[in-house]
C-alpha cells in the first residue's frame, strides 16, 4: 500500500513531511494537499475562500516548492468559492494536470451540482466530506452521485470530531480545545449527545474493540470506495485507528450501529461554519451560459 501524506503548513509538520518524502521512493508515495482557504490571522473562522485561477496556480507552485516535489498526486479544492463558476476553477486545475504538476483532482464539501459540473470539465477522483456516525447528511445525495460518477469518497472527522474517541472527550473537554466552539460540544448539546457515546461504547464491547475503532470501522465498512482520514497527534491513537481495520461488520451490524445514533436526535449542527458545507456550495453559471 502506498504511503499517504497530507501537507501541513505548520513549520514542524511540514518539515517532517518533507524529510519523510526525501527518504521514500516517490512512486510509493501518494501526497494529497489542498488550496482554497485563505487564512486571516490565527482564527480560521475569519478565513475566506478563493477559487480563482491565479490563486490556484500560486498555491500549487508554492506547495511544490515547499515540499521540493515535481507533482502533487491529489490536489483538493478545500472549500468551494461560491463567487466563481466551478468551470473556471476546474479549467485551471485541468491545465495543472496537463502540465504534469497535478495527477488527480479532488473537491471538498461540494454540492451535487458543483460535483457534476466540475466532473464535466475534468474527472474528479475524490470528494472529501464529513461523514461519521453522527454526520450522515451526505448519504442521500452525495454518496449515490459519487458512485454513479466513479468518484472515491474521503470522509474527514470519521470519529465524530473525536466524540466517539473516548469518554474523556465526552465528560471533560479541555478549555483550550477548538471543540468548545463546535455546536455539538456546546454545554447545552453535549449533555443530550452523551447517550450516543454510551450506546456505541456498549456495542464496541460486544465487538471486542474500542468505541473509536467501532465508529471508524462503521465508516470503513461503507464500501471499497470509501477512504476515511482520521486525524491524530498521538501514536496510541494511530495504533487504535489501524486496529479498526480488523473490525469486520455485517449489514446487520452496520444497521444496529447506525440505529444507535439517530441523526434526527443529535443536538447541534455538524459544523460551526455550516455556510461552508456542501449544502451552500453552488457556484454561478459561467458567463458564456448565462442568458
Amino acid at each position: 500500500m502506498p504511503n499517504i501524506f497530507y501537507e501541513q503548513l505548520d513549520n514542524e509538520p511540514l518539515f517532517q513531511t518533507a524529510c519523510a518524502l526525501k527518504h521514500l521512493p516517490r512512486e510509493k508515495i501518494q501526497l494529497a494537499t489542498k488550496f482554497g482557504i485563505v487564512p486571516k490571522g490565527s482564527d480560521l473562522r475569519n478565513s475566506s475562500v478563493n477559487g480563482s485561477p491565479e490563486y490556484i496556480r500560486a498555491c500549487c507552485n508554492a506547495s511544490l516548492k515547499r515540499l521540493d516535489l515535481d507533482y502533487i498526486d491529489l490536489y483538493y479544492q478545500h472549500r468551494i468559492d461560491t463567487s466563481i463558476p466551478i468551470e473556471e476553477t476546474m479549467g485551471e486545475l485541468k491545465k495543472l494536470v496537463e502540465e504534469g504538476k497535478v495527477k488527480y483532482i479532488g473537491l471538498s464539501e461540494a454540492s451535487p451540482d458543483t460535483i457534476k459540473r466540475a466532473h464535466a470539465v475534468h474527472p474528479i477522483s475524490a470528494v472529501q466530506m464529513e461523514w461519521s456516525l453522527w454526520s450522515r447528511d451526505i448519504e442521500e445525495e452525495i454518496i449515490p452521485l459519487c458512485r454513479e460518477l466513479g468518484i472515491a469518497v474521503v470522509p474527514y472527522s470519521p470519529i465524530g470530531r473525536g466524540f466517539f474517541g473516548g469518554r474523556a472527550v465526552v465528560e471533560s473537554l479541555s478549555s483550550e480545545t477548538m471543540l468548545k466552539s463546535h455546536p455539538r460540544f456546546a454545554e447545552e448539546n453535549i449533555e443530550k449527545n452523551k447517550v450516543f457515546y454510551t450506546r456505541i461504547e456498549k456495542l464496541a464491547a460486544n465487538h471486542g474493540c474500542t468505541p473509536a475503532q467501532l465508529a471508524l470501522a462503521w465508516v470503513i465498512n461503507q464500501g471499497d470506495d470509501v477512504v476515511p482520514i482520521p486525524g491524530t497527534t498521538k501514536i496510541r491513537n494511530l495504533d487504535d485507528n489501524i486496529g479498526s481495520l480488523q473490525v469486520k461488520l455485517t449489514k446487520e451490524d452496520l444497521k444496529e450501529i447506525s440505529d444507535a445514533v439517530p441523526i434526527n436526535e443529535v443536538a447541534g449542527v455538524r459544523s460551526a461554519q455550516f455556510q461552508l458545507t456542501w449544502k451552500f456550495a453552488n457556484t454561478p453559471q459561467p458567463k458564456s451560459s448565462q442568458v
